[in-house]
């Protein structure tokens, strides 16, 4: 069956998508709101964290505990989380209970309470998060890297900064959330059994002709240093590397895709076989693609014991540097199936579909087809990878480590 992508602009700029899935009874819903982590104001990084909890607890004619409740009666399997752009707040559940929960969830948006009264549980919850990440070296090593590897304010971490959440104040947070959750820069997916038509009406009729409060452009800083050390006294050396590759928004997204997928794509790939199997030296290791609008990098992870470090590091970037002279026959069959198989099996969940739809729109302005996506990678080839790697040799690293022991970078 072709698969069919529903769009709908309404009058006041928020844009619903949908994509019907023939043979399931469930539904998916993503609201993009325009809160990420690189919107907000200086000093504020963790402020949308924060808030994804607060406008939950308590909105239009619920109250926290009412709120709370009524979600949980329908049977919803709910999702929030924050990228660099966007706000995500979203959930899985049954067809027949999605208007209402549409409803509920425009109140969490247009109607949240924001009390000065659960300002507090909320804050304390993300201090909470981010301070566990002492108890999560290869989690926060990859925060620590991304913040660094994107210039500011990009990478800022989507949990924010200890020192910075612990001076937000109600007060403030309350002025970002009202500025940033702003009607006409949302975006809408739905994916699986649903009524398009009726969920556009439902939407604009919700959210209605609200004046629009145009975002300033985010104003682009300077990188970070190219090596960091986080002094840690674990037992291992948490090693996290980055370098810039072509964007999802590049022609050559499906090349820089395909030799992530032979450097790290299984068992078999690159990195698993010369620093893991042949030489031993960590645990752990693994390299995936990582892209914004504006940049996109490579990035790997590896954890080790402290006298083995800089060789795993030196094995890593000789790895990546080793990629553009020769890549076999055997490998690109395997990346590609590798690829498509993920493509397929994410096809089949209705969240997934509702995310990759949202991030299409947002990112090219449309939403590509799965045939589209499987012919793009069947249309790559070794000389068409070889040629991308060539042209754009892994050179600028950004490392971070965290252990007992520094590197030589």
């Amino acid at each position: 069956m072709e698969q069919r992508i529903d769009t709908c602009v309404l009058p006041n700029g928020l844009v619903v998508l949908g994509e019907p899935m023939p043979g399931v009874e469930s539904v998916a819903f993503d609201f993009m709101l325009p809160g990420g982590a690189a919107w907000m104001p200086p000093g504020y990084g963790g402020a949308a964290n924060v808030i994804s909890e607060w406008i939950f607890r308590g909105a239009g004619s619920r109250d926290s505990r009412k709120l709370g409740d009524a979600l949980d009666g329908l049977g919803l399997h709910r999702s929030t989380s924050i990228g660099s752009a966007h706000l995500y707040i979203g959930a899985a559940l049954e067809s027949s209970n999605l208007a209402q929960a549409l409803a509920l969830y425009a109140d969490v948006i247009l109607n949240p309470h924001l009390t000065d009264e659960q300002f507090e549980p909320a804050r304390q919850l993300v201090v909470e998060e981010l301070q566990s990440l002492d108890d999560e070296p290869r989690q926060k090593v990859m925060l620590e890297l991304r913040k660094r590897f994107y210039p500011d304010p990009l990478g800022r971490s989507n949990m924010g900064e200890l020192d910075e959440l612990q001076l937000l104040t109600a007060a403030k947070a309350r002025e970002i959330a009202r500025a940033y959750l702003d009607v006409q820069q949302i975006i809408l997916a739905v994916a699986g059994k649903y009524d398009f038509d009726a969920v556009c009406r439902q939407i604009e009729s919700v959210f209605g002709p609200h004046e629009p409060k145009p975002l300033s452009a985010i104003e682009i800083g300077a990188r970070g240093p190219k090596y960091t050390h986080i002094p840690n006294e674990g037992a291992q050396v948490h090693i996290g590397v980055m370098t810039p590759t072509a964007r999802f928004v590049d022609e050559a997204y499906y090349d820089a895709r395909l030799a992530v997928s032979v450097l790290s794509g299984g068992m078999s790939a690159r990195l698993f076989t010369e620093v893991r199997e042949k030489r031993g030296l960590c645990y752990a290791i693994g390299a995936r693609y990582h892209s914004l609008r504006e940049a996109a990098g490579i990035a790997c992870y590896a954890g080790t014991a402290p006298d083995k470090a800089q060789e795993t590091y030196d094995v890593i970037l000789g790895e990546f540097q080793r990629l553009a002279a020769d890549i076999s026959e055997e490998e690109m069959a395997r990346a590609r199936i590798g690829l498509k198989s993920s493509v397929i099996l994410q096809s089949e969940s209705s969240s997934s579909r509702a995310g990759a739809i949202g991030s299409d729109h947002y990112m090219l302005g449309r939403v590509r087809t799965l045939d589209e996506i499987k012919l793009r990678i069947d249309g790559t080839s070794v000389d068409s990878v070889l040629g991308f790697l060539r042209s754009h040799p892994f050179e600028d690293f950004t490392v971070v480590t965290i252990g007992p022991k520094e590197i030589r970078v």
